[in-house]
């Protein structure tokens, strides 16, 4: 079992696109005093084989950060995140590959990179890897034993080919946007509970607090969510 409550509220990027600078230190930590029992956050690698977080491959200035060093990005470093956090406080790590990681010398591609940081990591605090990168989840599948996985998927794209997919390379969960589980051929309620019989967990990104209720009756087990506080305040009405 991934999360210990169900369901779980996760902080996207930290507390989501508000005031404060989503995948930083205090966006992390103004989300778990928001309510947030997890936070998503997004890695990527630098030109220094660092691992920061950042959701494009670009810096805001438009500079490629497999083309930086870590310091010249200006972005948190993955292992400051883990120091900053509470051991409590679960971490959903989305890997963002990249194109380099089809050519460069395997031990510096972003899986190899991950893999002594979490083995450690998972020894003192909950984790759950996603990614939209098949080969990766396989990769880390084989190499970071007792660590879960969880097959991302990109807006509405069908949840019947996500579940199967997550289900046939053998991992833990399917993280799914609000689009695949709403107005379609399946019930949400159906997919879930199709999903949990292949043994996967599910979450639901970015749903927003009206649609909270929805997704917790179809028995999703967490929300990737931008505004925690209302989804906080959702549940407990």
């Amino acid at each position: 079992m991934i999360f210990s409550e169900k369901p779980a509220i996760i902080g996207h990027r930290g507390s989501g696109s508000h005031a404060v600078e989503e995948n930083s230190i205090d966006s992390l930590r103004a989300a778990t005093a928001a309510g947030a029992s997890w936070i998503e956050i997004d890695v990527q690698r630098t030109l220094d084989d660092t691992l920061v977080l950042r959701h494009n491959p670009t810096t805001a200035g438009g500079d490629f950060l497999v083309e930086l060093t870590a310091a010249d990005s200006g972005l948190p470093r993955l292992t400051e995140i883990f120091e900053a956090l509470p051991p409590e406080i679960g971490i959903n790590l989305d890997i963002k590959t990249i194109l380099e990681d089809a050519v460069d010398a395997p031990a510096r591609r972003t899986g190899p990179l991950l893999v002594p940081l979490l083995a450690a990591e998972a020894r003192r605090r909950p984790l759950l890897v996603t990614s939209f990168d098949a080969a990766l989840l396989s990769h880390l599948r084989d190499n970071l034993p007792g660590v879960p996985l969880g097959l991302l998927t990109w807006m509405t794209f069908p949840a019947g080919h996500a579940v199967a997919a997550a289900a046939g390379l053998g991992l833990q969960a399917v993280a799914l946007h609000t689009g695949s589980l709403t107005g379609r051929p399946r019930s949400a309620e159906h997919t879930v509970r199709v999903a949990h019989e292949a043994g996967l967990e599910v979450l639901v990104w970015c749903p927003i607090p009206e649609e909270v209720p929805g997704f917790v009756a179809a028995g999703v087990n967490g929300l990737i969510v931008d505004d925690v506080r209302g989804t906080v305040e959702a549940l407990a009405s």
